[in-house]
């Protein structure tokens, strides 16, 4: 069921934001502007970096070496193994959360990649272990399995290198998205750990005995470069960042209240806030230091536009993380790291705005409508199955009322609701000349997204960020 809901325009922002004296300033630190061509530039540098890899394994091999038995699989190995290293440091980096990276590409579409690219190493890895234990079986004029155990036992490092490989699995496993859905984010989060310590047990053999690096300098000049070069960005974005945002702005728990059913919203004090450049539509990564919730964080998108003192997240008890924000207690203190995400309002590319938000992905939308300029013309739909999941409801209303818009409503079960193309364009007749913002469901986005395809928008006005990560 479609409802058109109108209200008066409100004085200000919804007090329950931030308080009064505390508005957004516009002189707040934003976020830099994304930058495709770094996309294109570090994509470069990565196609050339795999042809440098293959030219180095392949150079360390000679006439005699093929030749021998087992020569050319012994070969293929090393190489498959030398591919499968650097594959994996390209996944480590494409979520190591470089900020302009991240800010060109947004944080969904770098975990698409990575999960893409995830499986190919492992395969790689498997060929690799596979072709040396052949190959050094046929040269030893050997069993293969007899061969595999003098390996494991007699090579150094290749014992711990097989644990790597293990752990590595384990990761692999448990991130597609059948095993994802049977486990809570805390366990998927602790597991996923483990790929750094697997990525340091599966290659570091490889340095000391592998025939590419043994007697080749410049080669393990090259990969100790990569590896520690990884390192540094790794602890610089992941760690040092965080810990110095976390530390400057010194954020804390001031409120927590209920926002419907089974959703809470969490308004936080920090110093200088406006200096951290964020913008309505990013999320954070929020730890919260209290027993029970401090070793893990989790991303949650800002439900208001940021100020200079206060930021708010609204959000979904989706698992126990999310299930225990209702018992934080004012003065909690909280770790931030980011902000991360393109999905922002300096994106559109025309002065009319369609917002499209279910449940609880109805919070960023709310944000990022307080950052569009007074001028620009905005229509909001809203889907929920009951009005009480159509988080922020009543704030979203009463700002789009002030700018002379429109709040659609739709409201009841999925067979009662039309998405196509056909029926956004009922609602919103102009559709194809506006900028679509969608945040929902994963299958409520690709449903969204379809549609405005459909109905003629743009592929460039459309702009959607899933935070199933």
């Amino acid at each position: 069921m479609s409802t058109v809901v109108t209200a008066p325009p409100a004085a200000g922002h919804d007090r329950a934001t931030v308080p009064r004296a505390d508005r957004p300033s516009r002189r707040r630190r934003m976020p830099a502007k994304p930058r495709p061509r770094i996309v294109d530039a570090m994509g470069a540098v990565a196609g050339l970096g795999l042809g440098v890899v293959v030219a180095l394994g392949v150079n360390a091999e000679s006439a005699g070496s093929l030749r021998a038995p087992g020569g050319w699989l012994t070969a293929g190995g090393r190489v498959t193994g030398l591919v499968a290293m650097y594959l994996m440091i390209i996944v480590v980096l494409l979520v190591a959360r470089i900020p302009g990276l991240e800010r060109a590409v947004g944080m969904d579409r770098l975990v698409g990649w990575h999960r893409k690219l995830g499986p190919w190493p492992l395969y790689l890895i498997t060929a690799h272990a596979a072709l040396i234990t052949v190959g050094y079986a046929h040269a030893a004029h050997d069993g293969v399995l007899h061969q595999l155990g003098q390996l494991l036992w007699t090579y150094p490092g290749i014992l711990a290198s097989a644990v790597g490989f293990v752990l590595l699995i384990v990761a692999g496993v448990t991130s597609y998205k059948k095993a994802r859905r049977r486990m809570a984010y805390e366990t998927w989060w602790s597991v996923h750990l483990y790929t750094y310590l697997a990525l340091f047990l599966s290659f570091s053999h490889q340095i000391g005995t592998g025939a590419s690096f043994v007697g080749h300098p410049a080669t393990v000049l090259f990969w100790k470069s990569l590896f520690w070069g990884t390192a540094a960005v790794v602890l610089a974005c992941r760690i040092l960042l965080p810990l110095w945002r976390s530390l400057r702005h010194q954020v804390k728990v001031v409120g927590v209240t209920p926002a419907g059913p089974g959703m809470v919203s969490v308004l936080l004090e920090g110093r200088r806030l406006d200096r951290l450049p964020i913008a309505g539509g990013q999320f954070l990564q929020w730890r919260f230091l209290k027993p029970g919730m401090w070793w893990q964080a989790h991303p949650y998108s800002l439900s208001a536009a940021p100020s200079r003192r206060h930021l708010r997240i609204t959000v979904k008890a989706l698992g126990d993380h999310s299930a225990r924000l209702l018992s934080l207690e004012p003065g909690t203190r909280v770790a931030i790291e980011g902000p991360y995400g393109a999905f922002t309002a300096d994106q559109r590319s025309t002065d009319r705005v369609l917002l499209v938000g279910a449940g609880v992905g109805t919070t960023p939308i709310r944000a990022l409508l307080q950052e569009l300029p007074e001028g620009v013309d905005v229509v909001a739909v809203l889907r929920g199955s009951t009005a009480g999941e159509l988080a922020l409801r009543e704030e979203i209303i009463r700002d789009v009322a002030r700018r002379g818009g429109q709040v659609h409503e739709l409201v009841g079960p999925r067979e009662h609701v039309d998405l196509s193309s056909a029926g956004l364009l009922r609602l919103v007749p102009d559709m194809p000349h506006r900028d679509v913002f969608v945040c929902g469901p994963d299958g409520f986005t690709r449903a969204i997204t379809a549609a405005a395809a459909g109905a003629g928008v743009p592929e460039a006005q459309v702009h959607h960020e899933t935070f199933d990560f």
